[in-house]
Parts: structure tokens; C-alpha cells; sequence
């Protein structure tokens, strides 16, 4: 399902690559993966307090936590991206900054809304940093609508840190 972008000499050929179910193995690529993700799109935009909260151990840590909920997406061997899924809610979505730009997001967005899709939710959600704008257009294109601005409650080692963030809502409800 997920294809990737490799160069042949002056041709560029469509491959597939793999979505699969993380594993233990993959925290610690997984978690760098996140944690450069958040700093690219949100050191500049969220509150410091909250960036001084976000280190690669938390990231570590909440992905050995939720590690059941998370798809990655991997080519040449390499991790591409992941989604991590609770509820009704895409909860985390990344992709490296080596895949934007390829086809990796948008098949990774498919998976994970066909696996949201299977557990029977009929309008999957999902929470946008305020003043993400990159991610915001990227959802937006893909068929997300922004349904308004909700107070998210984020887990830190230092307790709930609150935050007001765009959510975003997807109808997953079939045409049949």
C-alpha cells in the first residue's frame, strides 16, 4: 500500500514499503524520529515551559507506554514514520524530515484511517498545535476539516500540562 521514491539513475521508481506493528526494537528509532518531529514543528510555536518537558526520555518513555497502538512505516530499512492510535483518535502522527515530500504521510494517514475505520469509528480526530501550519495543510489536503479549538490535556513527568490546540475531524463513515 505504502510506496516510497527511490532514484535510478535518471529515473525515479515507485516501491513499496512496509507499514507493520512497532516493536520493542523500534523505540529507540521510533522515539528519535518523534522527538526530532516535535522540535522541528513545535519548539518555535508552543509554550516553554512545555519544550523544557518534551526531552527524548519522555518521548521514549510514552512510546514504550502506547507501543500496542503504533504502525510504523519503514523503507530502505529505515523508520519513515509511525502513527499511534487511541480510541477514536489518530493521537501521533510523524514522519521524518528525509520522508516529507515522498508518498510515505499519505499512505501512513490511509493505513491508519482504515485501521480507525475497522474498529468502527464513524469520525476519527485528531489534535494540531496551534500555529502548526505545515501539518494543519497536510490534513486539510487529505480531507480533514478543522472542527474548532479544544483544550488538550498533554502528559508530562511533571503532571497534565493543558494547551489549547486546533481538532481536526475525519469522516470515516462508508458511502455503502
Amino acid at each position: 500500500m505504502l510506496r516510497t521514491l527511490i532514484r535510478c539513475s535518471h529515473a525515479e521508481v515507485m516501491l513499496q514499503p512496509v507499514i507493520r506493528k512497532a516493536t520493542d526494537d523500534d523505540v529507540p528509532d521510533l522515539a528519535r524520529l518523534w522527538f526530532d518531529g516535535w522540535q522541528d514543528a513545535h519548539a518555535a510555536i508552543l509554550p516553554a515551559q512545555l519544550r523544557r518537558l518534551r526531552t527524548l526520555k519522555s518521548f521514549t518513555e510514552r512510546l514504550a507506554e502506547r507501543l500496542a497502538d503504533v504502525w510504523l512505516a519503514e523503507h530502505s530499512g529505515r523508520v519513515a514514520g509511525f502513527a499511534m492510535l487511541k480510541g477514536d483518535e489518530l493521537y501521533q502522527f510523524y514522519v521524518s524530515a528525509e520522508a516529507r515530500g515522498t508518498n510515505v504521510a499519505p499512505n501512513l494517514m490511509a493505513d491508519a484511517l482504515e485501521r480507525l475505520q475497522a474498529t468502527g469509528v464513524a469520525v476519527a480526530w485528531l489534535a494540531c498545535a496551534i500555529g502548526n501550519n505545515r501539518a494543519a495543510r497536510f490534513y486539510e489536503k487529505l480531507g480533514w476539516h478543522r472542527a474548532g479549538v479544544m483544550t488538550s490535556r498533554l502528559p508530562t513527568p511533571e503532571g497534565v500540562f493543558e494547551l489549547d490546540v486546533w481538532r481536526y475531524e475525519i469522516s470515516l463513515a462508508s458511502s455503502t
